[in-house]
Order: structure tokens, then C-alpha cells, then sequence
């Protein structure tokens, strides 16, 4: 089978081509949920990629890990073409040729991809040619708006920005995202010793140089242990101290520096869980005091930890983070197989409230923290519409056109999670503002649920 498409961006050709030749252009347009892209941007003769399925990209395919090759390149700065080709993965033939070179005051895309299924056969290609168009869509959306993100900010210095946990569904996107807009990313690994464009660190031990950050120009903290869990007494220890340790090591090492080759700024994940998980009739800002629970009670504390950077006069900003919306982790994920077999529905009370964000704004907002001087302590990180679960239940929906008629009884995350994991994590009601971070100049790409919910699905 043969695939053309032609895609059309607002923006110049250099600035295109530049794009797709940083490391972390195909993370950006590899969504989560088909795989886990490795690529370190090098388009030359020969380089090679590789990218790590997820179940949607072929269901019932046998090769989980797809190799292709890159060849036939040609660049200057105002074009680029080349042909990636398969070494081994699900296809019997793949090949897919790129042109990208101007068109008026913009620029097109001319993507050619020749495909065979396992087997020779046809049966599949309704399919496979469904799933390329919801692939094209979204990379065209991603492109259009990662540009316009970077041409907002085309003023400012680029950076260096050492990332502490770089590797999670976040931090991964958010290291490609700064890399395509030119960007120098520092990956902090623990375990092992630092390679290429790494930094060494073990914050369970305390352990970090603080000379491995002198001349950075900020640190982005997005360590700590997953909260999806029931709540046993070591989860919430290692919940807490995950947190609380990273922050405070990274803090007090950026305190220690040398004014003139300190980090100015440091952003610190943190989540709307401050508020407390039962806040129902309320609109949240961040002058709202501290609710009640063990997560409000993880917030404070891990806020707290930060408290050393901003004394030494580091820009410190708390990006207290929404419900993420990905097809490749988070709460999203577990509901899609049911609403796919016709079974969705509401998982928590009919008028609960939820404060969402796309992965992709999430991104966004972290590196708009990065380069928005006058931004700084706590931060809504949410989209501007938050719904009700009947809202959110009846969107997803419509978006998988699947029927969104049957409530997981309130059992099901007792049972699961353990009552106090499912009422802080599950049966939340929170309405939270955005406003803040609006008014600093961030502008979201998905302004309403459907729109985000078509975005992260490709629909």
C-alpha cells in the first residue's frame, strides 16, 4: 500500500528544517501510546533509530521493538529530504520518504510511505492506513504547535537545563521539547556514572556534586516515586521521601554555588493535591491554603524542601500539576480498554470536579517556567476548563465513539487502591485555576476537554 500526504505549516522553512534536525524531533512526534522513540536527531547516511511499539501502532504485531535506517539525506537550511526504511520491525516492507522544503511563506511536508503487511496481505491495511491518518494529524498539531511555542520565545538565550528524572513520561517529552527548540539538555541519571551529556546523582544516598551543575543555566525536578498506589506505610514513606530528598539535595546544592555560575532558575513539580482532595463548590488559586490528606500533607512538605534555592536567590517556581491526559501513562491510560470494549463510564460521583492537562501543555508549561523571568513560586499547571466526571466520561466517549453509560461502582478503587488512595487519587473533586499561568503569558493548545482528548487519542 502507498501513503501520500501533504502537510502545510505557517512558518518558515528554516525554521522547520531545524527542527526535525535537533535531537528530540521524532519524541515529539512519536505519541506515547504507538512507542518509546531513541533517536539522537542525526539525519546522516546511515544513522539509525529505533523506537520501542506500544499496542496501537499494529495490534498483533510480534517485533515490540522497530529498527529503521536513515538514508538518502539531503539538507540545506531552507530544505531537508530523507527516507527512513526498515531494518527489522512488524512490516514485510516499510519505507517512508520525507521532503520538507518551502511552500509560499510557509512550508510543506511531503511524506511518501510504502508499506507491506506480515504476510503480503491486505487484510489489514483499513487499519494500518486509520492509524497513519490519526499519526499524521497529530504530528502536524505537534509541529504547529511546538513552532509557535518556539517562535514566542525566539528572543531569549537558549539554555542549559539539567533534568532530574528525564527518563519518566513527562521529562521525556519535556527533554525533546527543549532540545527541537535549541535547547542543551543534561540528563540526571542515578545508578551509574555520567555519560555524554549527563550528570551523576543518587538522591537516596545525598549524593551530588554541586560542581556538575556550576554554568547550568537551570534545573527542572521532576523526581519521585509514583502515587498510583495503595498506601501502605512503606509507600507513603518512600512517596514522601522520594520528594522531599530530591528536592532539598537539589536545592541546597544550588544554594552552596557561586552566585556567578549558579542556575537562576529551578522548577519543581508539585501537584494540585495541595488543596486537599475534597474541595467541592470551590474554584482553587494558589493563595488557597493547604487542604487536608496525606498528599496535601506530601506538597507542603516537598514545596518546603525547595525553600533553600529560593533564599539564595534562585528563581523557584511549583508547578502544581493536573490529571496529565496520555495515551501512554498516567489516569487516562487504564480507562481506554474499557471504553474500547463498550464499557466506560464515570469512575468517581456524577458532579466531581477534575482539573486536567494535556501532556504536551504540560510540557509546555514547564519550559514556559523556564523562560518567563518574572514567574515564580506555586503555579496552577491545569487547562483552562475543568469538567465534571459525567462531562469527562461522556467526552471521552463521543472522541472513541464508544458508549460512556456504565460507573465503575465506588468499590472498584476501594478495592484496587485501598480506601484513602482512591479518595485522594480517584474520587477527587477539585476545580482549579489556571489563571496564573495564563496571566504570565502561557497560551494553551487545548483550551476545552474534547479537543485535548482528540489530540492525545489521534482522533
Amino acid at each position: 500500500m502507498r501513503v501520500d500526504r501533504t502537510t502545510r505549516l505557517p512558518h518558515p522553512a528554516e525554521d522547520v528544517v531545524a527542527w526535525h534536525s535537533r535531537p528530540g524531533a521524532l519524541v515529539r512526534l512519536t505519541p506515547p501510546g504507538l512507542g518509546r522513540a531513541d533517536s539522537s536527531g542525526d539525519l546522516s547516511e546511515g544513522s539509525r533509530v529505533t523506537v520501542r511499539m506500544g499496542p496501537d501502532l499494529l495490534p498483533g504485531a510480534l517485533r515490540p521493538v522497530w529498527r529503521l535506517r536513515h538514508s538518502g539525506t539531503r539538507r540545506d537550511p531552507a530544505s531537508l529530504s530523507f527516507t527512513d526504511t526498515q531494518l527489522t520491525g512488524p512490516f514485510r516492507l516499510w519505507r517512508h520518504r520525507h521532503d520538507i522544503g518551502p511552500d509560499g511563506d510557509g512550508t510543506a511536508i511531503r511524506d511518501r510511505i510504502d508499506a507491506e503487511l506480515p504476510g503480503g496481505t491486505t487484510a489489514g491495511e483499513g487499519t494500518l492506513a486509520r492509524t497513519l491518518e490519526g499519526l499524521f494529524g497529530f504530528r502536524e498539531r505537534q509541529l504547529r504547535d511546538d513552532l509557535a511555542f518556539h517562535g514566542r520565545h525566539a528572543q531569549q538565550p537558549r539554555q542549559t537545563v539539567a533534568i532530574a528524572g528525564a527518563s519518566g513520561l513527562i521529562g521525556t517529552q519535556l527533554a525533546a521539547l527543549l532540545s527541537t527548540g535549541g535547547h542543551t539538555v543534561l540528563r540526571m541519571v542515578r545508578g551509574r556514572s555520567a555519560g555524554p551529556g549527563e550528570i551523576s546523582w543518587d538522591p537516596a544516598r545525598g549524593r551530588l556534586d554541586p560542581e556538575d551543575l556550576a554554568g547550568v543555566d537551570a534545573v527542572v525536578n521532576l523526581a519521585g516515586r509514583s502515587i498510583a498506589t495503595r498506601l501502605t506505610p512503606r509507600a507513603r514513606r518512600e512517596i514522601l521521601e522520594s520528594r522531599t530528598g530530591s528536592s532539598a539535595l537539589l536545592a541546597e546544592a544550588l544554594a552552596s554555588l557561586p552566585a556567578d555560575v549558579r542556575p537562576r532558575v529551578l522548577v519543581q513539580a508539585s501537584a494540585i493535591g495541595a488543596y486537599g482532595a475534597q474541595r467541592p463548590g470551590e474554584l482553587l488559586t494558589e493563595s488557597d491554603a493547604f487542604g487536608e490528606g496525606f498528599l496535601a500533607e506530601v506538597v507542603r512538605a516537598w514545596e518546603a524542601a525547595a525553600r533553600p534555592a529560593a533564599e539564595a536567590g534562585v528563581r523557584t517556581v511549583l508547578l502544581r500539576t493536573g490529571v496529565v491526559l496520555s495515551d501512554g501513562g498516567g489516569a487516562l491510560l487504564p480507562q481506554l480498554p474499557l471504553y474500547r470494549a463498550g464499557l466506560g463510564g464515570r469512575i468517581a460521583p456524577v458532579h466531581a470536579r477534575l482539573s486536567w492537562i494535556t501532556l504536551d501543555d504540560m510540557v509546555r508549561a514547564y519550559a514556559h517556567a523556564l523562560v518567563t523571568e518574572d514567574l515564580e513560586g506555586p503555579v496552577n499547571a491545569v487547562g483552562p476548563q475543568p469538567v465534571t466526571q459525567r462531562e469527562f466520561a461522556r467526552t471521552l466517549g463521543r472522541v472513541l465513539h464508544r458508549p460512556a453509560l456504565l460507573p465503575v461502582p465506588a468499590i472498584g478503587p476501594r478495592l484496587l487502591l485501598g480506601a484513602e488512595a482512591a479518595r485522594e487519587l480517584v474520587l477527587a473533586d477539585q476545580a482549579v485555576s489556571d489563571a496564573r499561568l495564563r496571566a504570565s503569558g502561557f497560551d494553551p493548545a487545548a483550551t476545552d476537554l474534547e479537543s485535548a482528548l482528540r489530540h492525545v487519542l489521534r482522533r
